[in-house]
């Protein structure tokens, strides 16, 4: 992290990426969502989405600021987008992540990046807020994991292509101001062989070279079906990050961001990442129900008997997207205060 970095408290509250985006610029409550604007009229509706969601993260106490993925569609896909050697006129139905089946384009040539993808949208986030700005980028085993390739016939080849690409995006977007750059690898819950294989190194890959932050996110996906229904057959302990934190705890990321809040995750797995900042979810983004800063405050507090409380980061399970913009704020200054009943217990026992 630069020495320009703005300086956060104890406990640093952040939200993992996507916040739902305005009706009047996007239909509510539904991923890959058509606009509802286009030509300048959409490019200055994604502005203002971007501004009024750094506005309620200040409003709700947020230390650390997204851009709630306002001027992105989705996650992976608007990223790939912009990618030479990508046909989104092709497609192919593949299974994402072995859960669901999907319509996803396909790699037809040599995958390149001819210009920055979100570098202009990170400048303009740098400009409304003083607090430290984190921006989140697809990671390379999600990112084929939402593919069809019909030209390098290898999932270890196009990774490395894609994470030579990303590590070009991300050197740019920490020009342009962005403290932490977070990659999106739910992947690795699932496809443990590869994780081991090529996944970590390719992960290293894409953050090379980096001083801002570097964040790996894996968790178990939005609060959707398909993966409310997933999460129904893993029993009555999720040990998925067993297979990941230990060689995580071994990698050049500096955080690992996990899903905890409404979970069956064990909380001692986050002993096999000592030493690394952990960035907890904190809240479920499965359910519309607005947790306590009692609850929040219990799920921070148990964790700090395996994660020192200055390397720990309250944040939420996934993205929010598909909630009701009013729940996902609530659930913000949720958050917030649940993170101030525990940093002032910290600041009372120090005393």
């Amino acid at each position: 992290m630069s020495d320009e970095t703005p300086q956060v408290p104890l406990l640093p509250t952040s939200p993992v990426g996507s916040l739902p985006k305005p009706a009047w610029l996007a239909r509510p409550e539904t991923l890959w969502a058509p606009w509802e604007l286009d030509g300048r009229e959409l490019a200055e509706g994604k502005q203002d989405a971007l501004r009024s969601a750094v506005h309620e993260q200040h409003r709700r106490g947020i230390d650390i600021v997204s851009d709630g993925e306002q001027t992105r569609q989705h996650f992976v896909t608007t990223f790939i987008e912009h990618l030479d050697g990508v046909d989104f006129a092709q497609r192919e139905t593949v299974r994402i992540r072995d859960r669901y089946d999907a319509s996803v384009p396909t790699v037809v040539g040599a995958v390149s990046r001819r210009q920055p993808v979100f570098v202009e949208d990170a400048a303009f986030l740098r400009q409304q807020t003083d607090k430290p700005i984190k921006w989140a980028l697809p990671g390379p085993m999600t990112m084929i994991d939402t593919l069809y390739d019909a030209h390098y016939k290898s999932r270890e080849k196009l990774a490395w292509e894609l994470a030579t690409i990303l590590n070009e995006e991300a050197r740019e977007l920490e020009a342009a101001g962005v403290d932490i750059i977070q990659f999106d690898e739910p992947a690795f819950n699932v496809f443990f062989d590869e994780l081991k294989d090529w996944g970590i190194a390719a992960l290293e890959r894409a953050a090379e070279g980096l001083r801002a932050e570097t964040v790996v996110h894996i968790c178990y996906g939005y609060g959707i079906k398909a993966n409310t229904d997933w999460k129904s057959t893993l029993g009555s302990e999720w040990r998925q990050y067993e297979e990941s934190f230990p060689l995580l705890q071994r990698s050049t990321i500096d955080t690992i961001s996990l899903e905890s809040q409404g979970s069956r995750v064990p909380l001692e797995l986050i002993e096999l990442v000592r030493g690394k900042k952990v960035m907890l979810g904190a809240i479920d983004v499965a359910t519309e129900r607005i947790e306590t800063p009692d609850e929040v405050a219990e799920t921070l507090r148990r964790a700090l008997e395996f994660v020192d409380a200055d390397l720990l980061v309250p944040s939420t399970n996934c993205g929010m997207a598909p909630l009701p913009r009013q729940v996902a704020f609530d659930k913000l200054s949720a958050l917030s205060a649940g993170a101030a009943i525990l940093r002032n217990e910290l600041a009372f026992a120090a005393v």
